[in-house]
């Protein structure tokens, strides 16, 4: 069963959030919280139970993008989705690379929620359609091929027989039956190889490995 946090101060934005969870995966837990402090006790007593935070940018004990970065520092294996009513491409961008496994805003529709929880729970990382394509391309001009080779380089052993199975078209349950991992254990990797390379998604990340390997042959 997909256990989910809901983390936002409003009582209605926690209900839209849970009607969309539940929308998107019927087989849900879902659990609530209205402070910093409540998701931190959440966590503390199964935080690797949970499959995925859903963090508002602004409630009691954080302000902005402080929440993320400390459950990012504390909690590394659960996924955080922030959720905002501003959409600015700075803040998506900043949250992403603060560790952020999506930014959803707060004006998105029931469906396109529910689509991005898919995503997110797949182990990519979501971002709103009217941010991917301009983020897409600040990646492509910051994506220098020294830069890559050293991101490249802070992935595990694991991790890169994952990005390199990834590359050659296989879906997670696939990559999961060849390394004799759990298909769990295959989003995981995903989601970390693509904080570390600084991409938004497996496509990104292969095309930027691909031009590493190009250079080297």
């Amino acid at each position: 069963m997909t256990r989910i946090l809901i983390a936002d101060d409003h009582p209605m934005v926690r209900d839209a959030l849970r009607n969309a969870v539940l929308y998107s995966c019927q087989a849900s837990s879902v659990l609530e919280a209205d402070s910093l402090d409540a998701v931190i006790a959440a966590l503390q007593g199964g935080g690797e139970d949970f499959d995925l935070v859903l963090l508002d940018v602004n409630m009691p004990g954080m302000n902005g993008l402080n929440g993320l970065r400390i459950l990012r520092q504390r909690f590394p294996a659960t996924p955080v989705v922030m959720v905002s009513a501003h959409e600015e491409r700075r803040m998506v961008r900043e949250a992403i690379d603060s560790g952020a496994a999506g930014f959803i805003p707060k004006s998105t529709p029931r469906d396109a929620i529910a689509a991005a929880l898919r995503h997110v729970l797949n182990g990519e990382i979501y971002l709103p359609p009217q941010s991917e394509e301009g983020l897409a391309e600040e990646v492509a001009e910051d994506a220098e091929t020294a830069d890559i080779a050293r991101r490249i380089a802070t992935l595990t052993a694991q991790q890169l027989r994952v990005l390199e199975l990834l590359g050659t078209g296989k879906l997670n349950k696939e990559i999961a039956f060849d390394l004799s991992i759990t298909e769990t254990t295959v989003k995981a990797h995903v989601s970390a190889i693509l904080q570390k390379l600084k991409v938004y998604s497996r496509t990104q990340a292969v095309v930027i490995a691909n031009r590493v390997l190009a250079e080297k042959r």
